[in-house]
Order: C-alpha cells, then sequence, then structure tokens
C-alpha cells in the first residue's frame, strides 16, 4: 500500500515538474516573441530614420559660385536716370550675373551659353538686385558676389549626381562638369547653410524653395485648432462626466464619440469642404478652415483623455468639497478640474501632434495649392508642412527629393518635441493617489 502511495505521489510530481517546465517553456517563447517583436520594429525604424535622414540632411547646405559683377550703370542699363526703387527694379542684373560667369568660364556659342548660364539659379539676379536696393551705394562698384547656384550645379557639388554615371543618364554633361572642376580649382565654389530652407516659402526652384511659408500655415492652423478644440472638449468632457444624466441619449453621446475617434481623416475633409466651403462660404486654402476641420478631428481625442483624467480624480475628493459646503460646480471647477488638467493637456498635446501630421483632410480643403508668399493671416491662403512634403515628393527633381526627406526631418522634430512635452508634462503634474 505505501509502494502504491509513493509511486501516486512520485507521477503527480513527474506530472507537476512537467507541466512546470511546459509553462516555464511557454513563458520563454512569450518573452522571445516579444523581445522579437520590439527588434523587428526597433531595426525597420532605424532603417525608416537612416533613409530619411541620408537623403534629407543634405537639404540644410547648399552651393554659391563667388562672381565679380559689375555694378556700373551702364552694365545695369541705367545711364542718365534717377537712381530710386523703381529704376532699380527695372534694371538688368540678370545681364550682369550673366556677364559675370562668361568671364569666369569664356565660351561661346549659344548652347554653351545656356548651359553655363544653368549654373546660377534664377533667384541669383534677384537676391542681387534686393542687395543694391538695400544699398544704393554699390552702384558703380565691382563688387565680389557669392551666387546662390544653379540645382543640377548644386546637386553634383553636394554628391547627388555622380560622374559614373553615364552622361545620357544625368542632366549635368561632361562638359559642365569640366566648367564645374575650373570653377572649384580657382576656389570659387563654396558651401554653405541653407538659409533659403528655413526662410523661404515654396519656389518652383528646389534650390530656392523652403519650408517657412508652410511652416507658418501649420502654425496659424493649428492656432485655430487649440482655440476651439481645447475649450469644447474639456467642457464636454465635464458636463458628460459630471452633469450629463445617465440615460439613452448620453449613452448614444458618449457611443457616438468614440466611434468619431476612429473615423478616417479624410471623412472630416470631405465634412469640411462640404460645410465650411460650400456652405459656409469660407475662403478656399485658408488656415482657419484647415483648424475648423482639423477641430472636428482632435474633438474625440480631447474629450476621451480628458474623461479618462476626471475619472482617475478619487470619489473623496468629490465627497469632501461638497461636505464643507462646495456647490457642484465649485466641486468641479475648484476641485476636480485642477487635479485632472495635467490629464487633460497631455491628451490636448497629443491631439494637437496628430493634426500637425495630418495631410488628407487640408487637401479636401484645397490647401494643396502651390503657395510662395508666406501667409500674414489665417485668412490667407496658405499650406501646411505636410502637405508641403506631399508637393515636393510628387516633383522628380533631385533637388525637391531632398526637400522632401529635409521637411520630413522638421516634422519629425515638431512631433517629437510635442511628444515629449506631454510625457514631461504628464510625469512632472500628475499626482499619485
Amino acid at each position: 500500500m505505501t509502494d502504491r502511495l509513493l509511486k501516486i505521489a512520485e507521477t503527480k510530481r513527474a506530472k507537476v515538474k512537467a507541466g512546470v517546465a511546459r509553462r516555464r517553456a511557454k513563458e520563454k517563447r512569450f518573452r522571445f516573441y516579444g523581445v522579437a517583436s520590439i527588434s523587428m520594429a526597433f531595426a525597420f525604424l532605424i532603417v525608416l530614420m537612416t533613409t530619411i535622414v541620408s537623403d534629407g540632411y543634405t537639404a540644410f547646405y547648399t552651393t554659391e559660385i563667388k562672381l565679380t559683377v559689375d555694378l556700373s550703370e551702364s552694365a545695369l542699363g541705367i545711364d542718365g536716370q534717377d537712381i530710386n526703387k523703381k529704376t532699380l527694379m527695372n534694371a538688368s542684373f540678370r545681364k550682369v550675373v550673366r556677364k559675370a560667369i562668361l568671364q569666369e568660364i569664356p565660351v561661346d556659342g549659344r548652347k554653351n551659353k545656356r548651359a553655363l548660364y544653368s549654373f546660377l539659379s534664377n533667384g541669383a539676379e534677384y537676391d542681387l538686385r534686393d542687395r543694391v536696393i538695400a544699398d544704393p551705394s554699390l552702384i558703380g562698384q565691382k563688387l565680389e558676389y557669392w551666387a546662390q547656384a544653379g540645382d543640377n550645379f548644386n546637386q553634383y557639388n553636394k554628391g547627388n549626381i555622380k560622374a559614373s554615371t553615364p552622361e545620357d543618364g544625368r542632366q549635368f554633361k561632361n562638359q559642365q562638369i569640366e566648367w564645374y572642376d575650373e570653377l572649384k580649382r580657382e576656389g570659387n565654389v563654396r558651401t554653405v547653410f541653407n538659409k533659403n530652407f528655413f526662410t523661404n516659402g515654396d519656389s518652383r526652384d528646389a534650390e530656392l524653395a523652403g519650408i517657412w511659408g508652410a511652416t507658418v500655415g501649420s502654425f496659424y492652423t493649428l492656432l485655430v485648432t487649440l482655440a476651439l478644440s481645447f475649450p469644447i472638449g474639456i467642457s464636454a468632457a465635464i458636463y458628460l462626466e459630471e452633469f450629463a444624466p445617465r440615460n439613452r441619449a448620453t449613452e448614444l453621446i458618449e457611443i457616438n464619440i468614440n466611434n468619431l475617434a476612429a473615423v478616417p481623416s479624410i471623412v472630416f475633409g470631405l465634412l469640411g469642404l462640404a460645410v465650411f466651403l460650400n456652405v459656409a462660404d469660407l475662403p478656399r486654402s485658408a488656415p482657419v478652415v484647415g483648424g475648423l476641420v482639423l477641430t472636428l478631428m482632435t474633438l474625440p481625442t480631447i474629450i476621451i483623455s480628458s474623461r479618462a483624467a476626471i475619472k482617475a480624480v478619487p470619489p473623496s475628493v468629490r465627497d469632501a468639497a461638497l461636505g464643507v459646503g462646495a456647490s457642484k460646480m465649485q466641486m468641479v471647477m475648484h476641485h476636480v478640474l485642477p487635479l485632472a488638467m495635467p490629464g487633460m493637456l497631455t491628451g490636448t498635446i497629443i491631439g494637437m501632434a496628430q493634426a500637425l501630421g495630418e495631410t488628407a483632410p487640408l487637401l479636401m480643403i484645397g490647401m494643396v495649392a502651390f503657395i510662395v508668399e508666406v501667409p500674414s493671416g489665417p485668412l490667407d491662403a496658405a499650406t501646411a508642412l505636410p502637405v508641403q512634403i506631399y508637393l515636393w515628393a510628387e516633383n522628380p527633381e533631385k533637388g525637391f527629393v531632398e526637400n522632401t526627406s529635409g521637411a520630413i526631418m522638421v516634422l519629425l522634430a515638431f512631433l517629437a518635441f510635442m511628444n515629449a512635452c506631454a510625457v514631461i508634462m504628464r510625469k512632472r503634474l500628475e499626482r499619485r493617489w
């Protein structure tokens, strides 16, 4: 009998050990799958960031060519005229810069001259003109002037156009490479920080295109979004959580809010197109319309996060406030809301970061237009940074390829900053109960 019991006990111990071994093996496999998934996601992220940075870092510097420009009145074609802004606006600065590049690389023939003139950006003459208008005392002098290089020259200098590529497969031809080498030997080529990328609006020329106009457009759009979505979202969350009666109507509202958070963003764009443009007749491509559309898209996120923050406040806080004679409104405004505000702000920042990266709803309301001028207010025609990236991505020129990746890097930096602010704010302001 004793031997039988010992055998039974031994069998049970063996089964228990086998079960423990299987459970531990499952836990090891689960941990392995988790680590493998995280590693794979991290690897994909590294590949993505490496691709973006490798393609986009060259957008932050550009190429200039040193010229000696003749700013005499005869060269400018303003002999005997009064020197004023109107006269200088009509002066022949294009001839001046082209004559200067011909002095550096003397060539004959219309085809060769056209190829040489492409070394200079279309904006070089206007930059020189603005400099002379700002300082008319330069007229009559011979000035050393660093001119903005054209896109193909710029891309070759950066290494984005390879001399090893067959001539038929590149726009920078062998003759132009020889001219480039001559300018380089004489020290007439330099690489400088590309301020145009951060100070200009959009342009047909890649070397002159910048993100400032789109950045200002995004700022006005987010300003309108924040001004509308934050107070409306907070008010809706307070009402639903503290004052709304628990009935079918309230449940229906809550369900719809949760469903709206999962609606594709382009649907909000269609709604904005139908209501704000076609019915309300608001200005097309204006940040105010973009802000209204993004407000509709951001409200569910703010309401849901704000309700969660209000729920996190312990009931004892409410009971204590009511117990000392506070009204329900005073209890909410003076006790619950201040304690829930860190979570509300975190949700608002995350919602704004989501709005900053949206493109589809802005495309539907016309913020995809080619806008050169920087908007001066929320009613001016503008585009946004994600839309600018979309527009540049459609251009096959190498200059726009690097501009696209450079703008993505700037946008990712903004998004990372906003999410970091949300994390820091929550860590510093949240209370442990």
